[in-house]
């Protein structure tokens, strides 16, 4: 008969931030445990809130099942000397695994004989292996910062209260640190600040619920969906979306209550992006749109508590918003005394890296590989982008990015339009930051495409080149991102850059400041964006089509992506597999292949004759079709030898004694390998 276990953490006040990680690792860990022990298991899910972790197992059996388990010992010539006596290691083993020597056989393995044993393991009651798993469960939590409390040793986000932990109703007796487990929980701090006892998961459900607490993140975020967008409408306006604030709040609150607000309107004066960022970071407020996108002179925010007097919160709540938003104000007006031009100089106070140099060494490093990308993708818009390079970290020196970091590049983009700049420029300034994250928004515009991609190529050129390499840990100057966006951004604008030259322009640059090889530098580069780009197409395409395309070339990242499309539908063919099996056929063959002409004059077969009158007719037609970089229909033209490739390998020896001969009939398959491989490595597709 299976049970159900209930556990629940109580504790301070756990950062927002802290608690959806911490529910997945709460349930990974359990998951880990239980499999160990051999306990079988049903639904598992999590709980939290700020103040509390939950975790219900339901399915769970009442007792560990028996098990023979079998252990190997040491080798059977070690185990026993020369006239089958037990030795010293066959009677420590037998010790160890509390049995006798007599009760010992050998096992035969892949590795030779081994002395073993096999034992039964008569399974133990589930509630005595929950009293061990779970201290160690709550103790293994890996929080991002933990902290002791009073004289203890235990560590955990924030000091705990109290522990509910029960299995079929019955309190699983453990401590951890001076808490000891039981069967009550606790209300909301402010409005049921008691105890009350807990039956199982539906009766804390319902008891939450009358202590004013709603314990599934789910449900208060479907409640706080639901109240503020309600709130919006009887505003007259709509919530502005941002996910991301409602996760934070959902974890910020036990028992969600909805408050609205107003500011002044002569605020809207300052761009949007500043109030909305200055109610976001600072306030937790959602923002308000009207039908057309404007911002209103309106705010949500949402409490841990009803009020008493909505009207006393609301005022509260309006008179720390308006100092926030005074202060943005004054920032906005003092950075425009400055035009943004007039700060670009600035830059030379500001170290980028210590190693790499000012802001304005690496502006004036990304301006010079972005001009020279517009003079390959857009001449046209050479001017425009060398201006919207030299302008765009500007705004790192002005107040208001000083105050709000994240609105780089939005108020470079206001700024310039403030000064006269172009507008094509100043929407460049913001879009050369893009994207902010993989699948983001990318630049709309050539302009700002080839700034971001500039910007990019230098960071992570001059990171390589001094040694700031990612590991699998820590990549503090985010070049994978950087490295996805310039992918991202080649392939959304279909521009034909090769990525060895751009990294090779781009340490030219930075050549004074390299504390590394160029070649090792640029190589590493290199292979660093092959795996990015690998990883990407290996989400949308079989991962064999991806290897067999970058193996080829992986230089020009629209013609490989091409090469990956044309050779995934080719694959769709009926006849792909013999079709893959006779070019991975060449393929293997001609890894000895020769660079010699083909003479047709040594031909002794007449199958050698038809490969290669057949490979004639088609290497002219399919050679076309790949320099126009029609490759599927390439690929369709080459498997037209296939019927002829198949004749030869059954008529035709290939590796015969006479040199000449042979060398022919490599130089024959030689040509044909190099037509096919010219799209792909067939040697790397699976059929």
């Amino acid at each position: 008969m299976t049970k159900e276990l209930f556990l629940e953490i109580g504790t301070e006040e756990i950062p927002a931030a802290f608690l959806p990680k911490a529910m997945a690792d709460l349930e990974s860990l359990v998951r880990k445990e239980f499999e160990s022990a051999r306990l079988a298991f049903g639904e598992v899910r999590t709980l939290a809130t700020p103040r509390r972790l939950a975790l219900l197992v339901q399915g769970v059996d009442e007792r560990q099942p028996d098990a023979e388990v079998t252990a190997l010992g040491p080798a059977r010539k070690v185990a026993f000397d020369a006239d089958g006596n037990p030795t010293k290691a066959a009677e420590g083993f037998a010790r160890g695994q509390g049995v006798d020597v007599k009760d010992l056989v050998v096992a035969s393995t892949e590795k030779g004989d081994y002395i073993s044993v096999t034992k039964r393991i008569v399974g133990r009651p589930t509630v005595e292996i929950l009293v061990e798993i779970l201290p160690r469960v709550i103790g293994a939590i890996p929080f991002r910062k933990s902290m002791r409390w009073a004289d203890l040793e235990v560590r955990f986000a924030r000091p705990m209260h109290w522990i509910v932990a029960l299995f079929d109703g019955v309190v699983v007796p453990f401590s951890f640190g001076p808490i000891e487990s039981g069967s009550a929980s606790r209300g909301h701090r402010f409005m049921a600040n008691t105890v009350f006892p807990v039956r199982d998961f539906a009766h804390y459900l319902e008891e939450c619920e009358r202590h004013f607490v709603v314990p599934d993140p789910e449900r208060r975020k479907e409640i706080i969906r639901r109240e503020v967008e309600q709130a919006a409408r009887a505003m007259g306006g709509r919530v502005l979306p941002d996910d991301a604030l409602l996760d934070q709040v959902t974890f910020l609150v036990e028992y969600p209550s909805v408050v609205c607000g107003t500011f002044e309107k002569d605020f809207l004066q300052v761009p949007k992006e500043v109030l909305i960022t200055s109610m976001r970071e600072h306030q937790r407020y959602f923002s308000l749109v009207d039908e057309d996108g404007q911002l209103l002179p309106h705010f949500i925010t949402v409490n841990n508590t009803l009020a008493e007097d909505p009207a006393v919160v609301t005022r509260g709540n309006e008179r720390v918003l308006r100092a926030r938003l005074s202060d943005a104000r004054f920032f906005f007006e003092e950075d425009k005394k400055t035009p943004l031009a007039e700060r670009v100089a600035s830059l030379k106070e500001v170290v980028y890296q210590a190693k790499l140099g000012t802001s304005y060494e690496k502006m004036e490093r990304f301006r010079t590989i972005a001009e020279k990308l517009s003079a390959h993708a857009a001449p046209n818009l050479t001017d425009k982008v060398s201006r919207a390079a030299f302008l765009c970290k500007a705004d790192l020196v002005t107040g208001m990015v000083g105050e709000f970091p994240e609105l780089q590049g939005i108020m470079g983009r206001e700024y310039a339009l403030l000064a006269g700049e172009d507008q094509d420029v100043a929407r460049a300034i913001h879009e050369h930051y893009l994207p902010t994250q993989a699948g983001g928004a990318l630049p709309a515009s050539d302009i700002g495409a080839l700034v971001s991609i500039a910007d990019k190529l230098d960071t992570i050129c001059g990171c390589f080149g001094v040694g700031l390499i990612p590991t699998g840990t820590a990549d503090p100057y985010a070049l994978r991102r950087s490295a996805i966006g310039i992918i991202a951004i080649v392939l959304d604008r279909g521009y034909d850059f090769l990525l060895t030259e751009l990294i090779d322009d781009s340490l030219k640059l930075l050549q004074k400041k390299l504390t590394r090889e160029f070649d090792t530098v640029s190589a590493e580069v290199l292979e660093f964006f092959r795996g990015r780009y690998v990883n990407m197409m290996a989400g949308r395409y079989p991962s064999d089509v991806v290897d067999a395309a970058v193996a080829v070339s992986f230089d020009n990242l629209n013609d490989t992506t091409a090469r990956i499309e044309a050779l995934e539908k080719f694959k769709e063919r009926p006849d792909f597999e013999p079709l893959a099996v006779a070019f991975k056929r060449v393929c293997n063959i001609v890894k000895q292949g020769s660079d010699i002409p083909v003479n047709g004059t040594l031909f002794q077969v007449e199958a050698e004759r038809e490969l290669f009158t057949a490979f004639e007719m088609i290497s002219t037609s399919a050679g076309e079709k790949i320099a126009a970089k029609n490759y599927l229909a390439a690929l369709k033209e080459i498997a037209g030898l296939r019927g002829a490739v198949d004749t030869f390998f059954e008529q035709v020896m290939v590796m015969v004694d006479d040199e000449k001969v042979k060398n022919n009939r490599l130089a024959l398959l030689t040509g044909i390998a190099r037509l096919f491989g010219a799209i792909a490595d067939f040697a790397r597709l699976s059929a």
